[in-house]
């Protein structure tokens, strides 16, 4: 034991841990992979290449924006891991530059050949027929031309402010204007409200699914934009900018002031520039000039620059993932009732294998129901328009006291907060924007119900949003549970999010910022006490990311105690495993696969009396204190094997799906080994809960 506590000391920061950005730049490589794995269908492995734009958007416009704001204000501090906000940026730079050359050749040399053989072509201007290029010449006239405002570069018009990711043109030009100007460079945004992509009429491509893109029509009749003149060069450029949103907590009113910060994230700092291939030097260089950047910031691609707007609605189901039906639960289907099936038995909901209609048709029961006196739920992203909001707005005319707490400041849902909470004040229920300096991330509903002249609490308490549509593209659980114990407790944290007092104590649910952290580490060290006194100790964690010092730094010493830690983490890991001596016993893998995993489960072996909890917090500094958390424990025998089996061992023993993260830092995927079956974590699921 000596030698390994002395090998443990031997290792540097730089080696116990991996950088924060560099790992979830690394999960965004782990997505692109996906785009070239055979075992998803074309289209869906199209969808996957524009995820990697929207995830490497907007780990700029947060991340390398952060970076770049430490540099401007000469921050030179090292991270955990031994790198500066410099070298940082460097590294970053050169895997994002490599990674975007590969998604545009995946996109170049695979994607689009394979729908080409599919007869779905996106058709350049010179495969045009000439019936197409009058139906297109047309199209531009009528539908594009009198929405577009090209601005002429020259000293009456300085260059524009561009919004952020927006599509925009630079036009090289020759020949003098209307009022007799040499203008030799212009800008041509393109308006969001038009499509990118334009399907040609059946008529002319023979009924085949064949498209243009906006940029190619534009290119086509950029001339058109300037009369008298010549446009020499015509190139697609975009700029990305920051667009965190710098919040003063002493606000007065943080509604009022996040509509006024919203408005300058369009307007952010530039942090990446895209242009297409065919650029010339001399017109990007002019570009990084006006946006204030270094040729770092460049990025060339061979293809549209807005790709993550390459969607359209292609008619071949055989080139997607079967459809499927979320099952509803048996409890439900033997109860006239959401709150009789309730008091039944805990029920568990497993989505998107589970249908996310009972979370909602508990809802309205709620609302229409006479014998309900109040509903409380904190909402963290949702939609004004959405089913929940509704109902929630139905049961506050009808008359129950319904609160909602809702977290405004849920990184680029703000705005639609904002507006759920005027629909709900709107309707009479009671809004409230959570704790100033923390956000309220726990998923909570509490239904207050009078029943032969008692109150009973019903509660449901989830991993994820409360957002339909996220519930058929993420795994997360839900538990609905009438415990009285448990409802104490979600009735004791709406009361500390809605008023004012001490810490309250709670009998069974965990909660962050105050015993979340604490308990985990308690936990942790009955592990290392039963591994030390030579009984069996396990760990088994799900959560979405890893970064938390103090808990990485607890798993170390379970790792030397001899504690089996398997830790299934969806994105960002800064802990190394399998480092001799300080991590030989930890292994870490990441899922990446149809659906995104998002549950959050932590199991503990406690000498043979498991603990199996669920909860709305990943192991970061943020969730852990900067945010209002809920850990909830599954206590019933059946779901915790229920759980444990399908949520935990299933995904440790995904072959297909699961990637491995060395002692290096690089993430390598599972290979079967010789004998083994193919085993896919998310279909079984869909095989055995749908």
């Amino acid at each position: 034991m000596n030698q390994v506590v002395e090998a443990a000391h031997n290792y540097t920061f730089h080696d116990r841990y991996i950088n924060r950005e560099l790992s979830i730049l690394d999960f965004h490589l782990r997505v692109l992979e996906q785009a070239v794995n055979p075992g998803h269908p074309l289209l869906d492995r199209l969808t996957f290449l524009l995820i990697f734009s929207r995830n490497m958007d907007e780990f700029f416009e947060i991340r390398v924006a952060g970076l770049m704001e430490q540099l401007t204000l000469g921050n030179e501090s090292h991270t955990p891991d031994g790198l500066t906000p410099k070298e940082v940026l460097e590294r970053i730079s050169e895997t994002a530059h490599a990674a975007i050359e590969r998604q545009y050749r995946i996109l170049n040399e695979e994607i689009l050949p394979k729908l080409r053989e599919e007869d779905i072509c996106f058709l350049k201007r010179n495969e045009l027929t000439a019936e197409q290029l009058a139906w297109i010449k047309k199209y531009f006239q009528e539908q594009v031309a009198p929405v577009l405002t090209p601005i002429s570069l020259d000293p009456a018009h300085p260059f524009p402010r561009l919004v952020n990711k927006s599509l925009n043109f630079i036009v090289t030009l020759e020949g003098k204007d209307a009022f007799g100007r040499n203008i030799d460079l212009a800008v041509v945004p393109a308006p969001r409200s038009l499509p990118r992509v334009v399907r040609l009429p059946n008529e002319l491509t023979g009924g085949k699914e064949h498209h243009v893109m906006l940029s190619a029509i534009i290119h086509e009749h950029v001339s058109d934009l300037f009369p008298g003149m010549t446009a020499t060069g015509c190139y697609q450029f975009r700029v990305t900018r920051n667009a965190d949103l710098a919040l003063n907590e002493d606000v007065e009113d943080l509604a009022k002031a996040l509509k006024g910060e919203l408005s300058s994230r369009r307007f952010g700092q530039a942090v990446r520039l895209e242009v297409t291939e065919s650029c010339p030097a001399h017109i990007y260089d002019y570009l990084l000039k006006e946006f204030q950047l270094d040729s770092s910031a460049l990025y060339k691609v061979e293809g549209p620059v807005n790709l993550a707007r390459l969607t359209s609605d292609f008619n071949r189901p055989h080139l997607r993932y079967v459809p499927f039906t979320p099952v509803i639960p048996k409890a439900f289907k033997k109860s006239e009732s959401i709150f009789s099936a309730m008091k039944k038995q805990d029920i568990l909901l497993h989505h998107p294998f589970e249908s996310f209609g009972p979370v909602i048709n508990l809802l309205r029961e709620a609302a229409r129901d006479p014998q309900v006196l109040a509903i409380k739920q904190t909402l963290y992203r949702s939609g004004a328009n959405s089913e929940i909001v509704q109902v929630l707005a139905e049961a506050a005319r009808n008359g129950k006291e319904v609160t909602a707490v809702i977290e405004l400041r849920a990184r680029f849902d703000e705005e639609s907060n904002i507006a759920v909470a005027n629909v709900l004040q709107e309707a009479g229920a009671v809004v409230v924007y959570g704790i100033v300096g923390y956000k309220t991330h726990a998923k909570m509903i509490l239904i207050v119900r009078r029943e032969n002249n008692k109150l009973i609490r019903y509660v449901h308490l989830g991993t994820g949003n409360y957002h339909a549509g996220n519930a058929r593209l993420y795994t997360d659980y839900g538990l609905l549970t009438t415990d009285k114990e448990l409802s104490e407790d979600v009735h004791r944290v709406f009361q500390e999010l809605t008023g004012m007092g001490k810490t309250v104590k709670l009998k069974k649910l965990l909660h962050a910022p105050f015993t979340l952290h604490q308990q985990l580490m308690n936990f942790i060290d009955v592990e290392i006490a039963n591994a030390k006194a030579g009984k069996v100790a396990r760990i088994i964690v799900k959560v979405n990311a890893l970064t938390e010092k103090q808990l990485m730094d607890k798993l170390y010493e379970a790792s030397q105690a001899g504690v089996q830690i398997d830790l299934i983490i969806r994105s960002i890991c800064c802990l190394r495993p399998q480092l001799p001596g300080l991590s030989e016993n930890i292994r870490v893998r990441s899922i990446v696969g149809r659906f995104l995993e998002h549950t959050r489960v932590y199991y503990f072996e406690n000498g043979g009396q498991s603990r199996i909890y669920c909860s709305s917090a990943d192991w970061m500094d943020r969730n852990l204190f900067n945010r209002v958390e809920a850990c909830f424990p599954i206590e019933d025998p059946v779901l915790k094997k229920r759980i444990y089996e399908q949520g935990l061992i299933n995904y440790l023993e995904d072959n297909q799906q699961a990637w491995i993260l060395q002692p290096n830092g690089q993430w390598l995927r599972v290979e079967m080994k010789e004998g083994e079956q193919p085993h896919t974590a998310q279909k079984v699921l869909l095989d055995q809960l749908t």
